[in-house]
């Protein structure tokens, strides 16, 4: 049976008062040897009820300045038990449409590339040419996948071109035009690079869509 915190009170006071009391005799020592050792087991029982009430509350019982033998107020650990942990609540982020890359030519690929097409480009050229149009592609479409809100001025403007440049044929694919490539890379859009063209649509890693007075390389 549980104690009341005021008849634990008056019961302690009682134990405390014996053990002060002034030793004189073998007896007395025995005796306070024996409240010493009632004491330490009064002690333990009562911090087993507190643990066995704290565990095994009821939930519809109130629990606002609820004591244990010990005078402790388990309002706070009780409800905090009670209460369920809120769910975090995390800010929805807009989902990014992948972009895709131009998958590098293999040796075999490059091998059967006809001699006239390659002059005398190597392998990894003709490779540094396609990080070149991938690198432009990134740029373009973490571009256009920001609102143009978030956007300084120039970058707004380039935002606004990529949208201008879109036709229904392009819609749901990846593309860049020579302004993008002069743009966002170090690469000369020439002669040689019309040569790397040749060679990519003969390995279909692309295709041209023109209109609007635009040539559209259109990734596969």
């Amino acid at each position: 049976m549980h104690l009341s915190a005021t008849r634990y009170s008056e019961e302690l006071e009682g134990r405390i008062r014996k053990r002060r009391q002034p030793i004189k005799t073998r007896t007395g020592q025995r005796q306070q040897f024996q409240y010493e050792t009632e004491l330490e087991e009064f002690f333990l029982e009562d911090l087993k009820d507190g643990q066995h009430l704290r565990e095994n509350l009821p939930p519809q019982m109130p629990r606002k300045g609820l004591l244990t033998p010990f005078g402790l107020d388990l309002t706070h650990s009780c409800q905090a038990d009670a209460q369920p942990a809120k769910q975090q609540i995390l800010p929805r982020k807009l989902p990014c449409k992948q972009i895709r890359e131009m998958e590098y030519i293999t040796i075999q690929e490059y091998e059967g590339i006809p001699q006239y097409m390659k002059g005398r480009m190597t392998h990894s050229q003709l490779n540094a040419v396609v990080q070149s149009i991938n690198t432009a592609v990134m740029e373009k479409y973490s571009i256009l996948q920001q609102p143009s809100k978030t956007l300084s001025n120039t970058t707004r403007k380039l935002h606004q071109r990529f949208k201008d440049e879109e036709t229904k044929d392009t819609k749901g694919q990846f593309f860049v035009v020579e302004a993008d490539i002069q743009e966002f890379t170090q690469m000369k859009v020439d002669k040689r690079f019309q040569s790397v063209l040749s060679m990519l649509r003969h390995c279909q890693r692309l295709r041209e869509l023109r209109g609007g007075g635009l040539v559209r390389y259109v990734l596969l």
